[in-house]
């Protein structure tokens, strides 16, 4: 009898091994790293993208921030939009901290430090919320997918909005990755449509003073006739177009002032430009018709005193949607597996469909061309919608 026991123990055991591990790996977390701009000039953006990335992931798992059975675990870092710190974090976050696949950086010229990291480990790098079309360009690589939008959306719908034959055009942009692709890719969009750049500004991030870029401007300029607008590309802290408008170009020279969509913190200071027409990542109120944005719009007021959901909360939000499909679909977080999911992965965000093109791994995306107005009782203009520039409006051309 004692020799049958033994001999059911052993079995028992040896059945019992597998089955352990199996569970130890169920439980292990699936880990991912948000590496964004949390502290410097774009950290308002960088929050935001942190915030709507773990919305995201609450949204798509039902509250339980679980994949494959598994726990999610979100390692987040400051990158304090600086290329080598971000290139440096994303090498810890893989090599130390294991992670599976990490969602970043806020910056376009940390982005591009970064493309190196994830060839050297052969780990998925998705960016949101940097917008270079140079981040899926001839120096990227098949382990990088890209959910944000880039500067050929940004450039092409705002070309749509005010490019037509006779009107010249000033643009004033950020000196480094982000404000010259925006130039190169605008410049091509406008001209396409009849329209000429006649003078381009490349300033530093840390411009206060303007002065000067507004003299060449007005230099350029004033002798031309039919519309003139200058374009200002300009991303996080000390945006100029107030001081711009202060120089009252328009009315002495004819040049009106025009810009793309912003964060909310920003669009307070565009009360001033009621008519100014543009177009636009994302405006909670332009999207109609979408339960994702409902839920979106409802559950971040219920957190944050009755403030709706802004420009990169929709951005981050978008990225985890795509990464919980993206695993889903592969079963796994093999990197292999992965690529094959994200290849030509269609899904929905708050702002609309979203399709990660296969060729150059850059999520294709709608527009919104805006007017702004102001509203009783809304602290900021309000960018209300004119027409959805559709994915097939747009014809964003391959990056690579």
């Amino acid at each position: 009898m004692k020799l049958i026991n033994i001999v059911k123990g052993v079995l028992f055991s040896g059945l019992m091994v597998p089955l352990l591990v199996q569970a130890a790996l169920a439980a292990d977390p699936i880990r991912i790293a948000n590496i964004e701009s949390l502290s410097g000039p774009l950290e308002q953006f960088g929050n935001q993208s942190r915030v709507g990335f773990r919305m995201g992931l609450e949204y798509v798992t039902d509250g339980s921030m679980k994949l494959l059975g598994r726990p999610i675990e979100i390692i987040v870092k400051d990158s304090q939009g600086k290329p080598a710190v971000g290139k440096q974090l994303l090498t810890e976050v893989y090599k130390d901290d294991k992670v599976d696949l990490a969602v970043g950086p806020t910056s376009s010229a940390v982005a591009m430090a970064m493309l190196p990291v994830a060839l050297e480990f052969k780990k998925i790098l998705v960016v949101e919320p940097a917008v270079s079309d140079a981040i899926t360009g001839k120096d990227s690589n098949r382990f990088v997918f890209k959910t944000s939008r880039n500067s050929s959306h940004d450039a092409i719908g705002n070309a749509q909005v005010i490019a037509r034959p006779g009107v010249s055009i000033a643009t004033v942009a950020q000196d480094y990755t982000f404000g010259r692709v925006f130039v190169e890719k605008y410049k091509k969009a406008v001209e396409e449509k009849g329209a000429k750049v006649v003078i381009e500004e490349f300033l530093p991030m840390a411009t206060v003073d303007f002065t000067a870029s507004a003299q060449r401007i007005i230099q350029a300029m004033k002798d031309l006739k039919g519309e003139k607008y200058l374009f200002l590309n300009w991303a996080g802290k000390g945006s100029p177009l107030n001081k711009f408008h202060s120089m009252k170009l328009k009315e002495k020279y004819g040049i009106e002032l025009t810009t793309g969509g912003n964060i909310i913190p920003v669009l307070k200071a565009y009360r001033p430009f009621v008519g100014m027409e543009g177009s636009s990542y994302y405006y909670h109120e332009m999207v109609k018709g979408n339960e994702m944005n409902d839920w979106f719009i409802r559950e971040f007021k219920k957190r944050n005193d009755n403030e709706p959901p802004d420009f990169f909360h929709c951005g981050g939000f978008g990225a985890a949607v795509f990464v919980a499909k993206a695993i889903r679909k592969a079963g796994s977080v093999n990197t292999e597996d992965l690529i094959a999911a994200m290849e030509g992965l269609e899904w929905m965000t708050p702002k609309g469909k979203m399709v990660m093109r296969k060729q150059d791994h850059q999520a294709l995306q709608s527009m919104f061309h805006f007017k702004l107005t102001t509203k009783p009782g809304v602290r900021w203009a309000v960018p209300e919608l004119v027409r959805v520039q559709t994915i097939e409006d747009l014809n964003i051309p391959l990056t690579r």
